[in-house]
């Protein structure tokens, strides 16, 4: 490659010294140059450790334009914001701080923007260590049932997507757009790519660009980000109403169907419930045989059901709540922390 473009290395994290030392690791082991490298840890205020191993990684890599940065608004969006302000590269990479990724990770990336993509990226599966849960949680999330039907998880070849996990961005891109939305807890990649595809950026595919995350440690942990993911999805429709897909309210639908069935089975027939939980039984056993085969399908079934009816009493609960939240972000404007 010539001339090398600066990259800016952004990795927000709290409360995440588990899998901080093997995304550490990760960046360490890149074969960009060094010399090109800008890394930004945004903290956010993490009481668990984690500011201590970003310190320590620090003082043992002298070599490293590695910088420490405090997100006092603890969201993941104000630690975006935190690091645009601060970036000086001309890519800027972000992965979530329970990532991992392999040497090449940067280099494709920027090779990626030789070719003329101003976002980049690539496939991002969920991985696990130990646990026999754990394990559990990585087949259903990487099933295009439980959490795995964006393009991006499931796609083999080269192309334009509508969305990407841990990409990279032309410095350019948040000149043109903005920041991040910090009023989102959740959902502020979804509003943030949905302003930049109206901008006239196009997400673009490498399947050599891979990167992974972890499972969740517990099924409880798991049904609290369903949860959240779900609430956040009806309450970003307030400022970004054309952030998602139909693949995002199915859930909610399903949930709504349920309730509809088990109100209306005592007054006039409990056939259209046990009809729709037949129908999701099929097409729940067969993705659960393709993810896992035989002896994991009965479990899978299971947590695919609980999965699903997290996010979708989420979505119900933040659609009841949207009038809220509309009101309550009328006034708000998304911050601009790189100059045009």
């Amino acid at each position: 490659m010539k001339a090398l473009p600066k990259v800016t290395f952004v990795l927000v994290a709290r409360d995440a010294a588990e899998h901080l030392p093997a995304a550490l690791a990760c960046l360490l082991a890149q074969d960009y140059p060094k010399e090109s490298l800008q890394c930004l840890f945004v903290d956010g205020l993490s009481v668990d450790g984690s500011r201590g191993l970003a310190s320590e990684f620090k003082a043992a890599h002298p070599e490293l334009d590695f910088s420490i940065l405090d997100n006092p608004g603890r969201l993941l969006a104000s630690g975006w914001n935190a690091a645009l302000a601060k970036a000086v590269g001309d890519v800027i990479v972000r992965v979530d701080a329970h990532a991992e990724f392999p040497p090449d990770f940067v280099r494709r990336n920027v090779e990626a923007r030789a070719s003329g993509h101003a976002i980049t990226g690539g496939p991002t599966t969920t991985t696990y260590e130990d646990g026999a849960a754990r394990g559990l949680i990585a087949l259903a999330e990487n099933s295009a049932f439980g959490g795995g039907a964006a393009a991006f998880r499931r796609r083999t070849t080269s192309g334009f997507v509508d969305t990407l996990a841990h990409a990279a961005y032309d410095r350019a891109v948040f000149a043109a757009v903005g920041g991040y939305h910090e009023l989102l807890a959740r959902t502020e990649d979804n509003e943030i790519h949905h302003r930049m595809k109206r901008a006239g950026y196009r997400f673009w595919f490498d399947p050599s660009i891979r990167s992974s995350r972890r499972a969740r440690a517990t099924l409880a942990g798991l049904l609290k980000q369903k949860y959240g993911n779900g609430l956040w999805i009806g309450l970003t429709l307030a400022v970004a109403p054309g952030a998602f897909g139909l693949r995002h309210f199915v859930p909610g639908a399903f949930v709504l169907a349920l309730l509809g069935g088990l109100a209306l089975g005592p007054l006039v027939s409990w056939l259209p419930l046990a009809a729709l939980l037949a129908a999701y039984g099929v097409a729940a056993a067969g993705f659960a045989l393709a993810a896992g085969g035989l002896a994991a399908a009965p479990a899978l079934v299971g947590l695919f059901f609980l999965m699903h009816c997290a996010y979708g009493f989420g979505t119900l609960v933040g659609l009841a709540a949207l009038p809220t939240f509309k009101w309550k972000s009328r006034h708000y404007a998304v911050p601009r922390p790189v100059a045009r």
